[in-house]
């Protein structure tokens, strides 16, 4: 009975699908599906020369000899050229299972040139709390290449000292998930929004029925889900497809005060304001003369500088926002006296303290 609702569920969603809309999948996470980070620390070996001088590799490595069983005797330092002391760091997926792979990332923390053409050795990952997920170990991949000379010189293309390895982990321990766990499936939204969180609500509860979803706050809401753990499987997949118009952003205008770059919202307006745009430009140049003494003069050949100030002030223009001013307009009164970015940040500043600018105002 339940397979046959989940069914005609499935079907009332492919046929009464919204278009130009979100999936649900696209707008929201699944509370408690989630990754998680994995780092370890490990020896590269088999450097071709570029391995660090770090004081912490040569422990490594007589703490990992010892291990083999070969005491190095005390004072002696083996100054490895091929070894080079790494972090590897990996994202455990979500649902990942024991004997599964994952890619990780290696990176150098000593003084090694480059970890190009080697091996990471075994190398236990471990989580937030202190247990071993994973075992790295591989032939690294790195980008970057280096070369230098005996004279100091050298090139570097991309970065050298750090490398991944495809498949290079494989997992040991698996994260209990709480997806199968209580009465229910909480999606959290990815934009926090009061008037998208309830047309999701009104989404879900138009396709299964009154009451089955509802929101706790603008960014999470709940549905009462099946506990069987294949049948919940079937009732997200239905769920997380289907589509919901989101809201519309709120008005807001970003300046980036260090590369000149803004970004206009769509419903930013604009009070009745008028604007006077003037330019005020001042050009300093230098043009050196060199002064030659007369040949029987015994004198010497100088620069005498030669400085020229020049100001020019371009007429000033002003422009009017009419009420309700819309992005568009704002655009075509931009360009029309030629402002440039410096001067429109100044304008949109000044509507703002004049509080005529209908919209949130960033400088980041």
């Amino acid at each position: 009975m339940i397979r046959r609702w989940l069914a005609v569920i499935a079907l009332t969603a492919l046929c009464a699908a919204p278009a130009m809309a979100d999936r649900l999948k696209d707008m929201a996470k699944v509370k408690g599906v989630r990754s998680n980070q994995l780092i370890g620390y490990g020896l590269v070996v088999g450097l071709d020369g570029t391995g660090d001088k770090a004081p912490f590799t040569n422990q490594t490595f007589r703490n990992m000899m010892n291990q083999f069983g070969i005491i190095l005797p005390d004072g002696v330092n083996p100054n490895l050229a091929n070894v080079a002391a790494v972090t590897v760091s990996a994202t455990l997926p979500a649902f990942a299972k024991a004997g599964q792979e994952m890619d990780i990332t290696v990176s150098s923390i000593g003084n090694a040139d480059s970890l190009r053409g080697g091996t990471l050795l075994m190398t236990p990952l471990k989580g937030a709390d202190g247990q071993v997920y994973a075992m790295a170990q591989g032939s690294l991949v790195v980008g970057g290449f280096g070369a230098g000379g005996q004279d100091g010189s050298r090139i570097t293309v991309n970065v050298p000292s750090v490398g991944r390895i495809p498949n290079g982990a494989t997992i040991e321990r698996e994260v209990e998930s709480p997806f199968s766990r209580g009465d229910t499936i909480t999606f959290n939204l990815l934009r926090s929004d009061f008037t998208t969180a309830r047309r999701v609500v009104e989404a879900i509860n138009g396709m299964l029925g009154p009451d089955m979803a509802y929101a706790h706050d603008a960014t999470s809401i709940s549905v009462r889900a099946p506990r069987d753990p294949s049948q919940r499987v079937s009732f997200l997949s239905i769920l997380e497809n289907i589509e919901v118009d989101p809201a519309e952003e709120a008005a807001r205008v970003v300046i980036n005060s260090r590369t000149g770059t803004i970004v206009v919202g769509q419903n930013v307006k604009v009070s009745p304001a008028a604007i006077t745009h003037g330019n005020l430009t001042v050009t300093i140049q230098e043009n050196p003369e060199v002064v030659q003494p007369n040949p029987l003069a015994q004198g010497q050949t100088a620069v005498q500088p030669n400085t020229q100030i020049a100001v020019t002030e371009d007429p000033a223009r002003m422009f009017q926002f009419g009420p309700a001013t819309t992005l568009n307009e704002i655009v075509q009164a931009v360009n029309q006296v030629g402002a440039a970015p410096g001067d429109v940040m100044a304008v949109l500043e000044a509507l703002k303290q004049a509080g005529a600018l209908r919209a949130e105002l960033i400088v980041i």
